[in-house]
């Protein structure tokens, strides 16, 4: 293997990796059904919260639809949040990897360098795009797409 002058924790190889293993992140490895789950934990924690906002506004006992529909609304706020953070953070990764030039930092943010990633390298990278981030940010888009 060549020589890379990247620091370990800004290789987009490493950052894959980083990703992940993370609690968070890794919830969009995981099956569609765990996915899914989490996905609907999340809204009924958004639920907790956006209830008690909402039946300030449509008091339960006297606009009961109004309130059921504002509240599930609300509660998608949080979720929404959630997918859009693992989009974008996911989109990063691949671009990371895909990309022939890397741009990282030696010691800090005014010393910014570029390097050349070998064939080797880039190849195994874009292959890591292609099989693995490439049908997470697919499965992330259509989860979006569904929902607009």
């Amino acid at each position: 293997m060549s020589f890379c002058p990247v620091p370990e924790e800004q290789q987009p190889l490493n950052e894959f990796k980083a990703l992940q293993s993370s609690w968070f992140f890794k919830w969009a490895l995981a099956s569609w059904r765990s996915f899914l789950g989490v996905m609907v934990g999340v809204w009924i924690m958004g639920l907790l919260i956006a209830a008690p906002i909402t039946a300030a506004s449509f008091p339960p006992h006297k606009l009961l639809g109004h309130f059921l529909i504002m509240s599930a609304g609300t509660a998608t706020i949080p979720l929404w949040i959630v997918l859009f953070h693992l989009y974008l953070s996911w989109r990063y990764i691949s671009d990371r990897l895909q990309q022939e030039t890397i741009s990282y930092e030696e010691s800090g943010w005014f010393d910014g360098q570029l390097w050349q990633k070998p064939e080797n390298i880039l190849i195994r990278d874009r292959l890591i795009v292609t099989y693995q981030v490439q049908p997470l940010l697919q499965r992330l888009e259509q989860i979006g797409r569904a929902h607009v």
